[in-house]
């Protein structure tokens, strides 16, 4: 008789945990998060729905999300203390369960984290195998795996910012896999979500910051790094 894996009974060079949609996928939503806000959050509600709110405490989704907000990455053995840790560094969090939320993949996590005086809030889906979807962040599509070099970016909605800055990559030699923008209303702040083949010199993203229509930009690397 094979013998089912426990909670947190796998140690190995992939994740922690007994499946990677419920440990893998889940770090690496939480560390998604975190490089969107900027940091380590002081604070921070977590929102589990559908499936994930049935089983987040019993197949260990609830340590995984507090250890990838510690950014701690999927082998970390001590996502096995990630409560402890959080106490630890003053991290303070709330779960929270949605079970039928028929708008949502079935494994779809909400984090509304806080640091400072940023606040955001990220939407993310785990897919199974480690993968994952970032769906959102603070409303706008976003639809990233995080797997490749991401660029968000908050602007005016102006005529040509699209090619602007596409052609500030193509400069720097940067090949788009994918990329989507949406906009809260006609002329109004659009978000731009590229995904690149290679990353960004410091000076690219310095020049990109500078520019007066460009409000905020956030620069992610593969998530594993």
């Amino acid at each position: 008789m094979t013998r089912k894996s426990s909670v947190f009974d796998m140690i190995g060079p992939v994740m922690i945990g007994p499946s990677s949609s419920h440990t893998a996928g889940v770090v690496r939503i939480a560390r998604a998060a975190i490089k969107v806000l900027g940091g380590i959050p002081d604070d921070a509600v977590i929102t589990f729905y559908n499936s994930f709110a049935r089983t987040y405490e019993g197949h260990g989704s609830d340590k995984a999300i507090i250890g990838g907000l510690m950014d701690l990455k999927t082998d970390d053995a001590r996502i096995k203390q990630a409560f402890e840790l959080a106490e630890a560094r003053g991290l303070t969090y709330i779960f929270k369960s949605v079970g039928n939320a028929s708008v949502f993949h079935p494994n779809t996590i909400k984090l509304n984290l806080t640091k400072g005086d940023r606040k955001v809030e990220v939407i993310g889906e785990s897919l199974g195998g480690g993968l994952i979807n970032i769906k959102s962040i603070d409303g706008f599509h976003a639809e990233f795996s995080a797997q490749e070099h991401t660029l968000i970016i908050k602007a005016d909605d102006v005529s040509g910012a699209i090619a602007f800055i596409t052609s500030i990559l193509a400069q720097e030699q940067a090949n788009i896999a994918t990329m989507s923008v949406s906009r809260k209303g006609k002329r109004d702040m659009a978000c731009h979500v590229i995904e690149m083949d290679s990353g960004l010199n410091a000076i690219t993203i310095k020049y990109l910051e500078s520019i007066s229509w460009i409000h905020e930009l956030i620069y992610i690397p593969d998530i594993d790094l």
